[in-house]
């Protein structure tokens, strides 16, 4: 009898010590140890190996149809089940009395509570959905069979294993998920972008996503290919970029020249006409970069590249990925859309809608991904969160004390373009002279961009002649419908709208005027690297409607006015801004001035926008578009390795 308890001992304590085993390698060891106390238990009660391999072996075949009539735990039901599991399942195999047909053992009335090693009853009696079912009988109860213990014993045993394997799965998920986001697993890349200094944005986003490509694919090398510049194209291509900075300064013209070409008509035109002039320059400059993936982030750059990528393909035996990022926002040009390329990478619904019907583009080509934008925002976001919380306002504090602006103090950040264009000096002289005669103690800074005049001039302004000779009223707020009427895509939220009625009726009753003026600092900037520091560390933006800036803003979360944009494309930009909520429309310097007081002025209306343009905004767009790319290229390198 005392070999006997011994070996029901080992058995126990090999059970114990397969809960408190971590790795697959000592529960495999724990296994053969289990074993060999089965067999020198069997080993006393039979007399010899032969009739415990005899035992061992019923013990499996009954085991299976008693566990028909006998509750499951969630280990037992899953499909694929683990050695420890595995182990557990044959103890549960015996059955819990004399009576079952599967029972093995035997049955003493003089079985000590002392069976189970105290570290076992531990874990037993400190798990309180097990106390009342496994709880250790004392010599004085009813006889206890062997096999129930073990049952007993192994149930418990089962239910912390079966936590600890799932708290190792979804720390081991967890882990791969990080890996998989930081982590390169693939080779370096090398990468043609197709771009045209046509603005700012353009060279922007390929530089953004070149950044990433880089970050997760170590190695990888890049060029910035302008089919129209760097070839001897024809006319009237070779002058794209002096067309553009004359047509942009002229809306009427700029107006003209977009809605004439963005038709199906001209589009084909252009198309056959450049294929015909300019195709083969253009694919002897592709073979000179002899890239692994050609990326193109302009709408004139999508058409020949495509056909001229099938030529190299076969002549060279070697399939090299086209990819679109439509770098516009809210609307684009007709020749953005190609429906051949591998795939197209977009930021807004509506813009998909324009790809689906004026390009033909279908859904599994599509990515909703977002405008690429540099990773200092990416960062910021990470690093601020949400602005409206305690963490994200110490943050906001942090970035302005490090750029030494007032952490006490409202912030307004103007902007014009990297060409400091646009009505900036009058926007800035009513932004001035509203804030301080309405109290608001704020920063302005504005950003002159290449602008050094302008830089000058706000840097020597008299600003208290600029307060006298400000209309201090607030009728021009009136002149919202006018505004509505000129610029028929606007449409305020109901929030912002029910703050300016607020302001417009404080007005009305001469309470428009502070007693105590505000304390208002202008600080002009010239050409701006450190971006996305200053838009964490504003409260109002003002900006034309450029894709890249409002992309930028909605990324941390910031609200914006809108001042300017060039028809066309950029109409839906300010439709973006408009629909979700985070910002408004205005073109008059006055009435802009009069609405931003207004917003800074209520804060719970700034913490509204800034929430809603965190919903917009997708900081981390670039990396998940050049992950995208990178993983299907390194698709198209392996067959063609092949």
């Amino acid at each position: 009898m005392r070999s006997s308890t011994l070996a029901i001992l080992s058995a126990a304590s090999v059970l114990t010590a397969a809960a408190a085993a971590k790795t697959s390698p000592e529960r495999h060891a724990l296994h053969h140890s289990f074993l060999n106390a089965q067999h020198q238990f069997w080993g006393i009660r039979g007399g010899d190996a032969s009739s415990s391999s005899s035992v061992q072996g019923s013990v499996i075949h009954d085991g299976a149809s008693a566990k028909k009539d006998r509750p499951t735990t969630k280990k037992s039901q899953a499909s694929v089940q683990s050695p420890t599991s595995k182990l557990l399942d044959s103890v549960h195999a015996g059955g819990a009395s004399p009576e079952d047909t599967a029972f093995i053992g035997f049955t003493s009335p003089h079985l000590p509570s002392t069976t189970l090693p105290r570290n076992t009853r531990t874990l037993v009696d400190n798990n309180p959905r097990q106390k009342d079912v496994h709880k250790i009988r004392s010599s004085s109860e009813a006889p206890l069979s062997v096999a129930t213990n073990q049952q007993n014993l192994a149930e418990a045993v089962e239910e912390i294993i079966s936590q600890r394997e799932q708290q190792e799965v979804e720390s081991g998920s967890k882990q791969q998920d990080h890996n998989n986001m930081s982590a390169p697993t693939k080779g370096p890349l090398k990468i043609l972008f197709l771009s045209s200094d046509t603005g700012g944005g353009h060279r922007a986003s390929a530089e953004a996503l070149a950044n990433q490509f880089q970050r997760l694919y170590p190695g990888t090398t890049y060029d910035l290919l302008d089919i129209w510049s760097d070839i001897d194209s024809s006319w009237p291509y070779n002058t794209i970029k002096d067309t553009y900075k004359s047509f942009s300064a002229s809306p009427w013209k700029w107006r003209t020249l977009y809605h004439v070409s963005n038709t199906a008509i001209y589009a084909k035109f252009a198309d056959l006409h450049s294929y015909y002039m300019n195709e083969e320059m253009i694919r002897e400059k592709i073979e000179e970069h002899n890239p692994d993936v050609v990326v193109s982030v302009h709408p004139t750059m999508n058409y020949i590249p495509l056909f001229s990528l099938r030529k190299i393909a076969k002549k060279f035996d070697k399939e090299i990925p086209f990819f679109t990022v439509v770098t516009d926002f809210g609307s684009g040009h007709c020749t953005w859309f190609n429906k051949d390329v591998d795939r197209m990478y977009l930021a807004s619904e509506p813009i998909k809608a324009i790809a689906q019907k004026r390009g033909g583009v279908p859904d599994e080509k599509i990515v909703m991904s977002g405008l690429p934008i540099r990773y200092d925002f990416a960062a910021q976001a990470d690093a601020m969160g949400d602005r409206t919380t305690e963490e994200g306002r110490a943050h906001q504090k942090r970035v302005r004390e490090q750029l030494n602006i007032d952490p006490n103090k409202r912030m307004v950040l103007v902007m014009g373009g990297g060409e400091g264009v646009g009505s900036l000096s009058d926007i800035v002289n009513e932004l001035y002279a509203k804030l301080r005669t309405q109290g608001v103690d704020a920063t302005i800074c504005v950003v002159c961009g290449r602008n050094k005049k302008l830089k000058v001039d706000l840097e020597t302004r008299c600003w208290d002649t600029v307060v006298s000779q400000s209309l201090n009223s607030y009728e021009s707020l009136k002149s919202r419908f006018v505004t509505k009427l000129l610029s028929a895509h606007a449409s305020r939220s109901r929030r912002i709208q029910a703050a300016l009625d607020r302001a417009a009726a404080k007005a009305a009753k001469g309470k428009d005027i502070a007693e105590v003026p505000g304390n208002v600092d202008v600080v002009p900037l010239g050409f701006v690297k450190n971006m996305a520091e200053y838009m964490v560390a504003a409260d109002v933006l003002v900006t034309k409607a450029g894709p890249g800036t409002i992309a930028e803003a909605a990324a941390v979360g910031l609200p914006i006015m809108v001042t300017s944009h060039l028809p066309g494309q950029e109409a839906g930009n300010v439709d973006i801004v408009l629909d979700g909520g985070f910002g408004d429309y205005c073109e008059v310097p006055e009435t802009i001035a009069l609405e931003i007081a207004c917003w800074l002025q209520d804060s719970q209306l700034i913490d509204v926008m800034s929430r809603k343009a965190t919903e917009v905004g997708h900081p981390h767009a670039a990396e998940e578009i050049a992950r995208d790319i990178g993983d299907t290229t390194h698709e198209f390198m392996e067959r063609n390795k092949k």
